[in-house]
């Protein structure tokens, strides 16, 4: 048998144009010609041609993480529910990982190519000598509000009690005191702030009158029964809110360098997304209801409206929110150098919102 069976099977399962140079060889015998020689030259030259245009058409999958299934990733999964990544020319497997942290642990592992991350997560993990970069932010604040005992209708009634947080400089942690500030409040001095665990735990102690409040994602408070409450503040009532990169596209510097192309239509598809989530309130409530798996009406309003005024337009990431972050970083490894420059590579969103593309979308 030949090694090129190929060849033995005759000309007419290839395309015509390619089957000329081997018609050459398929007469006649004897020994090898030059002409014949040559030929056989041009079809293996048209045979690795074909081959090298079938490979670099095939699409590679990409994987894309994000970390959570609440209403401020919500744009994440909407991307993948509403094919918008394939509308954008990306084959992209969508997959969830729980927490910013494991989701950034992935991407410098190389086993997800773009994912979400907190732009804490992202400084953190720079300092320790991880080759991220921000390429955008959706959420440029804390998405948080502070849920206290129905009996507390003003800041004063919150003086000489306690909120409870998962843990000193934790994200709530940070909500607790920025939104206890913007009521006119000093944490630590008129507010207690306790260590309680996580959200299972702040509403034991809530309902058991441990505490008298916590801060809280949108809409959370709504999935606990039996406990009288009411919103007394959110980040997304105030007219300064506090900066922090909450929901960034993160990558790696290698991969952004070499798939830039890829991740700007990523990019594009993720800021269609956006716009999806916002003009199309009843849609994305009930596609945000699959991927969190609850159907308290209640819960899906208030986290819808309160999302919708977080998510940014055009999705920069804000600079003086991820200054305030590096530092913190830098307090724990002083010996390192990092500038926000270092982890923030905002070029695709400026290109994107220069060229049209963002004001496109938001016209439909």
């Amino acid at each position: 048998m030949s090694p090129f069976p190929l060849f033995n099977a005759g000309c007419r399962r290839l395309d015509p144009c390619d089957a000329i140079p081997l018609r050459c060889i398929a007469k006649g015998g004897g020994s090898m010609s030059k002409t014949k020689r040559l030929c056989m030259r041009i079809g293996f030259i048209t045979l690795a041609l074909m081959l090298t245009w079938s490979r670099g058409n095939a699409q590679e999958k990409v994987t894309i993480s994000y970390s959570s299934i609440d209403a401020p990733n919500a744009n994440w999964y909407i991307a993948q529910e509403k094919g918008l990544y394939q509308k954008y020319g990306v084959d992209a497997e969508s997959i969830f990982i729980p927490s910013s942290t494991t989701n950034v642990t992935s991407l410098v592992a190389g086993s997800v190519k773009i994912g979400n991350g907190t732009g804490g997560a992202i400084a953190n993990a720079a300092v320790g000598g991880a080759n991220l970069v921000a390429v955008g932010s959706f959420i440029n604040t804390l998405p948080y509000e502070l849920i206290v005992h129905e009996s507390i209708k003003s800041p004063q009634g919150l003086k000489g009690k306690s909120l409870g947080i998962s843990r000193v400089g934790s994200s709530s942690d940070v909500a607790a005191r920025v939104l206890l500030k913007a009521l006119g409040l000093e944490p630590d001095k008129d507010v207690a702030i306790l260590q309680v665990g996580g959200s299972p735990e702040r509403a034991a102690a809530f309902r058991t009158g441990r505490i008298a409040g916590f801060p809280s994602p949108p809409g959370t408070i709504h999935l606990a029964k039996g406990m009288p409450h009411r919103v007394l503040i959110s980040m997304a009532d105030l007219q300064k809110r506090f900066p922090f990169p909450y929901v960034c596209a993160t990558t790696t510097k290698s991969y952004l360098a070499s798939n830039r192309d890829t991740v700007r239509r990523i990019m594009m598809a993720l800021i269609d997304a956006t716009h999806f989530f916002k003009a199309r309130k009843e849609e994305s409530k009930k596609i945000f209801a699959k991927y969190s798996r609850q159907n308290n009406e209640a819960y899906l309003e208030s986290a819808y409206e309160d999302i919708t005024k977080l998510f940014e337009r055009v999705p920069l990431v804000t600079r003086e929110g991820m200054e305030i972050q590096i530092k913190e970083a830098l307090a724990r490894k002083p010996s390192v150098t990092l500038k926000v420059e270092d982890v923030v590579d905002e070029a695709i969103v400026v290109e994107l919102e220069k060229d049209g593309f963002i004001d496109r979308i938001y016209k439909q």
